[in-house]
């Protein structure tokens, strides 16, 4: 049923203070951040269960996101 998400992106193991890019994979829907997150950059600040806690913020917000593994990819800085 639909895209199964490559192995190599989900066995990534992102540590305490990692920079990830917030990019949604829509063949899984659970653990997926809203729209407005999409695309921005945030820090892994933790684990809970398979989920990370990530730090982003919008504006001067500082928001905390429980996001999957699959929505998440590593930031590469250009």
């Amino acid at each position: 049923r639909g895209a199964v998400p490559s192995l190599s992106l989900l066995m990534i193991e992102y540590n305490v203070g990692d920079k990830v890019c917030i990019v949604p994979n829509p063949a899984v829907h659970g653990g997926m951040p809203h729209r407005r997150y999409f695309g921005k950059v945030a820090t892994v600040i933790g684990r809970r269960g398979r989920a990370y806690e990530i730090e982003v913020f919008l504006g001067n917000k500082r928001k905390v996101l429980y996001v999957l593994p699959e929505h998440l990819r590593p930031w590469k800085q250009s």
